[in-house]
């Protein structure tokens, strides 16, 4: 596995432009709640979502590492991981969960990147299993981000990945929330504040009824909003949409669980 060189030190200006979420400050707050139940937690979603109780001899890459957390859960199940990600914030975060919980580890390699660069994801290789979860529509170009996923999958590999749910009128209004609050930044605190009965409070009575309070995929409601709030650029798709594409790349669906219709993700696994 190679190390390429991050070849896209724009983040910055995206940023500052409002054109990109900071997406890495979020997940150097959801650091300080990680603990041994999350990490077990995300650990289970890979063994359940790939069908595995071990990926030991397997190579592993995250597209998007953001906290390092599932990287961590991959490492963990013996697994030889690559994890890149655009933000440098979030590269950071996933060097320091490397730093707390395998120092010194050689098989586990870090670095900054983009999936839209060719020549760097050509660079990286190909895997027995890549990981995206909730990513690849946040590139700017979510069917380029696919081709190039697909391309690092080995032969008789699996691809996991997480894209949006499309809502259509409703997803319309959630892209107009993100621009909002990535371009006036001033206005912040009125977005968390309108939408967080919605986000939190409303979510929670849900998965009370449906008996889902369990940490699911060790992530945090919390921060979660955050990440839903702010995630721009942001793209959807359809379930058959997404499988349809795929399909002529020479992968087959083999596990789906979606989001019922609502907001939120599905998740794919491909081989």
């Amino acid at each position: 596995m190679t190390q390429p060189e991050n070849l896209h030190p724009t983040h910055s200006a995206e940023v500052q432009s409002g054109d990109r979420f900071q997406f890495g400050e979020n997940w150097g707050r959801f650091l300080s709640v990680i603990n041994d139940e999350r990490i077990a937690e995300a650990q289970a979603t890979l063994r359940q979502m790939l069908a595995v109780d071990s990926l030991e001899g397997k190579s592993f890459l995250d597209i998007g590492s953001g906290s390092g957390l599932f990287s961590l859960a991959a490492r963990r199940l013996g697994a030889k991981v690559f994890s890149f990600d655009y933000d440098p914030a979030s590269v950071a975060c996933t060097r320091e969960m490397k730093r707390r919980y395998r120092t010194d580890d050689a098989d586990w390699t870090i670095a900054a990147g983009s999936v839209l660069d060719s020549v760097y994801m050509k660079a990286c290789g190909q895997f027995d299993v890549v990981y995206s979860w909730g990513v690849l529509h946040h590139t700017g170009d979510m069917l380029t981000a696919f081709n190039h996923a697909a391309n690092a999958v080995k032969p008789d590999g699996a691809l996991f990945i997480a894209i949006y749910n499309d809502q259509g009128f409703v997803s319309r209004y959630w892209t107009a929330v993100k621009k909002v609050f990535n371009r006036w930044p001033v206005l912040r605190p009125l977005v968390i504040a309108f939408h967080m009965p919605y986000l939190l409070m409303l979510r929670f009575a849900i998965r009370l009824l449906q008996g889902r309070l369990k940490i699911e995929r060790g992530m945090s409601m919390w921060y979660d909003m955050l990440d839903w709030l702010g995630g721009y650029p942001f793209e959807v798709a359809k379930p058959e949409f997404v499988v349809e594409y795929f399909l002529p790349r020479g992968l087959t669906l083999r596990a789906l669980r979606t989001c019922g219709g609502r907001m939120g993700c599905n998740e794919y696994v491909f081989r």
